[in-house]
């Protein structure tokens, strides 16, 4: 099989369930744990979005024009808080309305550690899976990026915004009460939260409180003790007995290898 990669689409079942696009097809993960498996990129890399012979992706897919003209390569989807559609410098202004002015939520998350993280609503659980999260509760139901952007910084202050990658491939996360863990955050944030409301409406944020903790389990039967990590760029071939499956990460016997870094690349894929 041989094509272009893509992020792996996933399913939250009992146990996530992996699919790895390869061009125009794509083959299910999960019944491969355990079995060997091979990808051999073919020195070929295409743009995610305008699909042109690149000879370096940016940002996990794009040419460098792509990377400098759309709206979803821009800092501010990084960092929500320095959105600047306001101020009519948005780079796609009807992109930025369609995916970025429309229902966003706030969010705690286990993957290496509690962390707090945003997504848009329809993106829930996938964004939790692609993280590594063994567990996560949503907390805030608001209007837009930019609102979501805002209360992860208030929030952030108390607890981490980011995943330690490798630790999240090193273990599965040991469980904690996120429910008792948002009640700390929303009252020690009440200031910021308040003036946020405040500034936005009453309606612009709504607190999640009837919310279950939602468990993740991943399709892996043993991690790695040391975590190595393939780059295509400089191992053309990467094979090894597939261990398990976690965030975007294929977990081998060999090493490990983020396929979401590597959208684009043309790869043979054989198991």
């Amino acid at each position: 099989m041989q094509g272009q990669l893509r992020k792996m689409r996933v399913r939250l079942e009992q146990q996530v369930q992996y699919e790895l696009p390869v061009g125009d097809q794509s083959v299910s993960l999960n019944p491969l744990i355990g079995k060997p498996v091979k990808l051999t990129y073919t020195g070929k890399i295409f743009c995610m979005h305008c699909n042109r012979a690149i000879k370096k992706s940016f940002n996990q897919g794009y040419c460098y024009p792509c990377f400098t003209s759309l709206a979803q390569c821009d800092m501010c989807i990084m960092k929500p808080e320095t959105c600047h559609y306001e101020a009519g410098t948005c780079r796609e202004p009807a992109w930025g309305e369609e995916f970025c002015f429309q229902p966003h939520v706030v969010y705690l998350a286990n993957s290496s550690g509690i962390k707090v993280g945003i997504t848009r609503q329809s993106q829930i659980p996938t964004r939790w899976i692609d993280q590594g999260a063994v567990q996560a509760l949503p907390i805030f139901k608001v209007q837009s990026r930019y609102i979501s952007g805002l209360i992860e910084i208030a929030i952030a202050k108390h607890v981490s915004d980011k995943t330690s990658w490798q630790q999240m491939l090193k273990s599965k996360a040991e469980p904690v009460d996120l429910l008792v863990k948002r009640d700390e955050l929303v009252a020690v944030c009440e200031a910021e939260l308040a003036g946020i409301t405040q500034r936005f409406g009453q309606q612009a944020i709504e607190c999640l409180i009837d919310q279950p903790v939602v468990d993740i389990h991943f399709p892996v039967d043993s991690y790695p003790v040391k975590v190595k990590s393939f780059n295509l760029d400089k191992d053309a071939e990467v094979s090894g007995v597939l261990h398990g499956i976690k965030g975007q990460y294929l977990l081998l016997d060999t090493g490990v290898i983020n396929i979401r870094k590597f959208a684009g690349y043309e790869v043979e894929f054989s198991a």
